[in-house]
């Protein structure tokens, strides 16, 4: 059987991970701020050097594509796109909202509200019910996400997010979100876990508000 690949540059950390069966996960993380492209690539040749796989063996390509960094899930998803094509290869691209949901709740038996801060007074938000998503993610005021909260506390959902210590901490002062260590924003057993029984369709970027930047003819980056 080919084995999983899976990779997250969203966030602050260029993280890869692999999964064989029968063998034990490998993860490679780095916490770089800046520059995933130049980093990714080498890391995942490093991480297919250490399970002595070749491309070749690859047979499924999981991507973060955000909620995150504009320039991060850009380069993730293009990196899978290309990858996915040389070594023929599925991918998968996988919401970051729904790794933190699985985060929250790995048993898929809680209600878990995921709010990501998208800067600029604007907050991302989805509801999961038992590890499955409850509509499409929005994108609300901060008035409108803690109003928001406000219904999905009054069904008992677990919180987390990004987004999620700015509105708790005006409901329930002193609210700790207690699925974050000190490790990848995003779990790379979780991300694998997703991109293992994920739909296999072509990644793309999932931004958390549209694009500034435009390209010739005023179109907006893909």
């Amino acid at each position: 059987m080919h084995a999983l690949l899976a990779f997250d540059t969203t966030g602050a950390f260029c993280t890869v991970a692999l999964r064989r069966p029968g063998r034990d996960d490998l993860v490679h993380a780095e916490r770089i701020g800046r520059g995933h492209a130049e980093r990714l690539a080498p890391m995942v040749e490093a991480i297919l050097n250490e399970a002595e796989l070749a491309p070749a063996g690859i047979g499924r390509i999981g991507v973060a594509v955000g909620p995150g960094s504009f320039a991060g899930s850009r380069v993730g998803v293009a990196f899978a796109r290309g990858l996915a094509l040389a070594v023929g290869a599925e991918t998968a691209g996988i919401s970051n909202l729904a790794v933190l949901a699985l985060m929250a709740d790995p048993r898929g038996q809680l209600d878990v509200a995921v709010i990501h801060d998208a800067k600029r007074g604007d907050l991302v938000v989805q509801a999961f019910t038992a590890g499955s998503p409850v509509g499409a993610p929005e994108r609300l005021t901060a008035h409108e996400a803690r109003d928001w909260l406000t219904g999905q506390l009054e069904r008992g959902a677990k919180v987390t997010g990004s987004g999620a210590v700015q509105l708790m901490t005006q409901l329930q002062p002193g609210w700790v979100d207690d699925i974050f260590t000190e490790g990848p924003e995003l779990s790379p057993r979780a991300l694998l876990d997703l991109a293992e029984r994920a739909h296999p369709a072509s990644p793309s970027p999932f931004y958390a508000r549209p694009p500034d930047a435009k390209l010739p003819g005023g179109r907006s980056p893909a």
